[in-house]
């Protein structure tokens, strides 16, 4: 049995881990804060790890994180192992890093995924994976143990584009609830009312439809937080400017985070921010 090292057990890493060990795979965790996840076999330390799992799973916050990680990792045997990093980095950091990956007999792909841990735990998540054909077959094996939309959308590094590209046309959404969201309050139309009859037709959106319960207060559970969605947001534009282009409504949205932190809403469910929309940025 493929033995699995999950790297990283924060929200995503530990419902990663938990989806893993639910559907029967072998699964051993490590984070380099000793966090420990219910269920989940902790290693002692980053060589065990290594030593004792096939395929390595990077779930990590920021771009140092995962330089950080992956520079341990190069200090090691990685001999017919492969790192699959799911982490929204800039993705030069893998890139920059394979030929030295595969010189120790290795294989790596990028594999952002896009939905949160509620999405992971129920299996529904989307993932994108970026490398050549081998290495994606190889990680779509692995990865089918948390979905069953696993799309290798190109060489390596594509994954997180295609990613930047789906979850930055959220980002572009919620500009727009911005918007007009504070015009069904002026007039009189309850949010819960407006959110239903977008959410039923056309211009509806499935992370919205699925956030209404939140936005209600009837479920207060945190699966993503702003404060994660703006680092995102600064990682997306970093990717869009990379390639010479600019992105005007990335950059709006991103310009939005000063309120959501003044409000004291930094650490709380994007649901927060379609309800703070609504009346107009006011708390």
């Amino acid at each position: 049995m493929e033995r699995i090292g999950i790297i990283g057990l924060g929200r995503m890493g530990s419902a990663i881990a938990q989806r893993m060990v639910a559907e029967g795979r072998s699964v051993l965790g490590w984070t380099r804060s000793g966090r420990a996840v219910e269920g989940v076999e902790n290693a002692r330390d980053l060589e065990t790890l290594v030593e004792r799992c096939d395929t390595l799973i990077l779930s990590l916050f920021d771009d140092a994180a995962v330089a950080s990680v992956l520079d341990m990792l190069l200090a090691h045997d990685l001999a017919g192992k492969q790192i699959i990093d799911t982490s929204t980095v800039t993705p030069d950091l893998l890139k920059t890093r394979i030929g030295q990956i595969t010189a120790l007999g290795a294989t790596a792909v990028d594999a952002p995924i896009s939905g949160g841990p509620e999405l992971v735990l129920a299996g529904n998540c989307g993932i994108f994976i970026g490398g050549d054909d081998a290495s994606a077959m190889r990680a779509r094996e692995t990865l089918t143990a948390i979905s069953g939309r696993i799309f290798h959308v190109g060489p390596l590094g594509t994954g997180l584009v295609m990613k930047v590209i789906n979850n930055s046309m959220i980002q572009v959404y919620f500009n727009g609830l911005a918007d007009l969201l504070p015009l069904a309050r002026k007039a009189g139309l309850p949010l819960e009312t407006a959110l239903r009859i977008l959410c039923g037709g056309p211009a509806g959106m499935p992370m919205v439809r699925d956030r209404i319960p939140k936005v209600l207060g009837e479920d207060t559970d945190v699966g993503f937080t702003l404060n994660a969605v703006f680092k995102d947001n600064e990682v997306f534009l970093g990717v869009v400017e990379s390639f010479g282009l600019t992105s005007p409504m990335l950059k709006h949205f991103g310009m939005q985070k000063d309120a959501i932190i003044k409000a004291g809403l930094g650490e709380r469910d994007p649901a927060a921010f379609i309800n703070l929309a609504y009346d107009g940025g006011e708390t």
